[in-house]
């Protein structure tokens, strides 16, 4: 089950947003049914988030929160449980975005599967795991792109 908060007071397609998630969970093998919220806040709110868990200054596009350390499953068996918590500043992503070459709501979408990556535990902080963080990541997006293309 996801759930999307948006109080960023910007527009954002959020019924793709949470069809991306499910998308996502298929992909991985993650029970349709593992909950996850997805909160989309305001700058202010990010920078008060980004400190007080990151303890860094101003606000950053995505954060995690893993609530059942969860990993992906396999074609046998779903992972289930609670994901957590997915955090994004739609401000700070549209700003992103243009460095990016992509649109506000495709860096959004990039994100929201960076933020999911790290709820099941993958990371960037050493070069090889970067390099599969990112690989799968871009894995998604263009499985995604290719969906809703309605090619295979």
């Amino acid at each position: 089950m996801i759930d999307l908060n948006n109080e960023s007071g910007m527009k954002v397609d959020e019924r793709k947003l949470i069809q991306l998630a499910l998308f996502t969970y298929k992909i991985l093998h993650i029970d349709p049914e593992a909950e996850m919220s997805i909160q989309l806040v305001d700058e202010e709110t990010m920078s008060a988030y980004n400190q007080k868990f990151m303890g860094e200054e101003g606000p950053t596009d995505v954060l995690s929160f893993p609530m059942d350390e969860l990993r992906p499953g396999s074609d046998d068996e779903l992972a289930e449980g609670i994901l957590g918590d997915v955090v994004l500043c739609p401000a700070v992503t549209r700003r992103q975005a243009e460095v990016a070459g992509r649109s506000a709501q495709e860096e959004a979408e990039y994100l929201l599967v960076h933020g999911i990556l790290h709820l099941l535990g993958f990371d960037h902080g050493e070069p090889e795991e970067k390099r599969q963080m990112f690989t799968i990541n871009d894995q998604v997006i263009e499985a995604w792109g290719d969906q809703r293309r309605g090619s295979s």
